[in-house]
């Protein structure tokens, strides 16, 4: 494990040598990994755009939530800091003891997701969301921002004209260009607030998305790691103004991220995609750990948030 400074200093040694790699870091930039993929072993797994397996047996899932009660404390400590300013869009997440017949493992293998991520006897990651991808000297970035039940009545219709949806959406676009502008010029947004479909266990989801993109300097590979520096933590899992809103997630949240909301991604000598580390499984003392949230804002009720970090606790298998 390497310390957070060090991790970027890595990339950029790699990098600049056209040498692939895998990397991790978690959501306070305080440790990761870096892998080259010439010296892979089995204790991390993941898979880019894969094809799942099929699962053919009965899934059996129970959630243990917290209460909303207590839901309703840190929401409240959120709520006091978005009225005073401190925040007009904050991530508040939590961490939910699962029942599931399988391991982490089998979860990894049947799960179908644009990214998963497999660390042996420490977590499972299926996240539906791209951090950043960088293709032919482009940077591009797809935050992802409102979510409902697709078997809701008008459900596309909902989601996309909500005002706290639409209000959290237009935020965190705002904050991924200005994100992006500081490692590239010609920031754009080519694509706004358009819907993807997310099938799970229990049911499906509609998610909404949109493209940021940007043009890298030519020496980019040279500076993966200032780049991610720069960029991290991601603004769609910790809010906005950036700095300001991750001391009152610490504040409110009685637990420890640690790699959730972080994220991973490879390098492949030339390009490179990566993934925020959310829809994340986690091995504890006590069993696993189910880690899921949304975006608060003035404009949010403790109820539908609740009901929202419920909601997202799921696996992608059918």
């Amino acid at each position: 494990m390497l310390c957070g400074q060090e991790v970027f200093e890595k990339m950029n040694e790699l990098g600049s040598k056209r040498i692939p790699f895998l990397f991790l870091i978690d959501f306070l930039k305080t440790k990761g990994k870096i892998i080259p993929l010439n010296d892979f072993q089995n204790e991390i797994q993941f898979e880019i755009q894969s094809e799942n397996e099929k699962f053919k047996y009965e899934i059996q899932f129970k959630k243990h939530p917290i209460s909303f009660e207590e839901y309703r404390k840190q929401f409240e400590i959120v709520q006091k800091n978005i009225l005073l300013g401190n925040s007009y869009l904050t991530n508040l997440t939590c961490a939910t003891p699962i029942e599931i017949n399988l391991s982490l493992e089998e979860i990894y293998k049947y799960s179908k997701a644009r990214y998963k991520l497999l660390w042996k006897d420490n977590f499972v990651c299926f996240s539906p969301e791209t951090f950043v991808k960088i293709q032919d000297g482009m940077i591009y970035s797809y935050p992802m921002k409102g979510t409902i039940d697709a078997s809701v009545e008008n459900a596309e219709e909902k989601i996309l004209n909500d005002p706290k949806e639409k209000a959290e959406h237009y935020t965190i676009v705002d904050l991924i260009r200005n994100d992006l502008s500081q490692v590239a010029k010609k920031v754009s947004v080519p694509k706004f607030r358009y819907l993807e479909e997310i099938k799970t266990n229990q049911k499906t989801l509609l998610q909404v998305s949109s493209e940021v993109r940007g043009e890298l300097p030519e020496d980019f590979q040279e500076k993966l790691g200032d780049i991610f520096d720069a960029l991290l933590p991601a603004g769609s899992i910790s809010g906005a103004p950036k700095d300001k809103t991750v001391e009152i997630i610490l504040e409110a949240e009685i637990y420890d991220r640690n790699f959730y909301t972080g994220v991973f991604g490879v390098f492949d000598g030339k390009n490179l995609d990566s993934a925020v580390m959310i829809r994340f499984i986690e091995l504890s003392q006590s069993g696993l750990i189910f880690k899921s949230g949304g975006g608060i804002t003035h404009q949010s009720s403790a109820e539908d948030e609740y009901q929202e970090m419920i909601d997202k606790i799921y696996v992608p298998i059918n």
